[in-house]
């Protein structure tokens, strides 16, 4: 699974955490209300809800947050209506991206991620011109700490039928296939384990390294700008992007 690694983005993020934690529980609660809307307000008949919550907890996502998310997608509360929608291109060097949106507005969502490609030295193409080079997966990443033995790790994780195992000197990130990842999500939570990520992603089957100072500069430029966008869940990329 080289360069599926996805501990970089989250050093990225987490250095600008505190600036950008309004924009990420925007995100996440529309994530929920989604969630909630199309499955149901109980967590524990909606994996996907319940996916959704644990990762708003995961970034200390208050609970009336969280609740109130919850009731605007069962309708107990008034709110935009949001729809998936998602867009395909090529970034600076030919790193293929998928962005994974919910938003209220197409038209608008779609001149701004144009915009981003655009200004930034990539391509936005159609529907499918990338997609086929991503794999959808469960995805869960521990932080290594003193206390988890990683033999341990590794082993409860293959016996729950994980299709991978890495580590590094971040952590750990076991994946799985997209039916096995409630169960072994929920079996390693019960054993104490907490997750720096859990979600279902896509993930790239092959990756770009990046040589050029000024295509590096612009593809962190056109994730910062993505990132930034309210309407942006997730971006995926098949940059291999350097640890430092």
């Amino acid at each position: 699974m080289a360069g599926h690694s996805k501990w970089s983005n989250i050093k990225r993020k987490k250095s600008k955490e505190d600036a950008k934690r309004a924009k990420e529980f925007t995100k996440l609660g529309r994530n929920i209300t989604v969630a909630a809307r199309e499955g149901g307000g109980d967590e524990e008949y909606n994996p996907a809800l319940k996916a959704a919550i644990e990762k708003a907890k995961a970034a200390n996502m208050p609970n009336e947050n969280i609740e109130r998310a919850i009731k605007r997608g069962t309708g107990d509360l008034g709110g935009a209506d949001y729809e998936e929608i998602t867009y395909e291109g090529y970034g600076p060097g030919g790193v293929a991206v998928y962005v994974s949106c919910l938003t209220d507005n197409k038209n608008r969502t779609a001149s701004d991620v144009r915009h981003a490609f655009d200004k930034f030295g990539g391509n936005l193409g159609q529907t499918g011109c990338v997609s086929f080079m991503f794999e959808r997966k469960g995805l869960l990443a521990i932080e290594r700490n003193d206390s988890i033995d990683e033999d341990e790790l590794m082993l409860k994780s293959i016996d729950l039928g994980a299709e991978d195992f890495n580590s590094d000197k971040y952590g750990y990130e076991i994946i799985t296939s997209p039916e096995d990842f409630n169960r072994t999500r929920d079996a390693l939570s019960e054993e104490g384990y907490n997750f720096a990520i859990a979600e279902l992603a896509f993930l790239p089957k092959t990756t770009t390294v990046l040589t050029d100072d000024e295509d590096i500069e612009n593809m962190e430029r056109l994730i910062d700008v993505l990132e930034d966008n309210d309407d942006v869940q997730e971006i995926y990329h098949s940059w291999e992007m350097d640890e430092e």
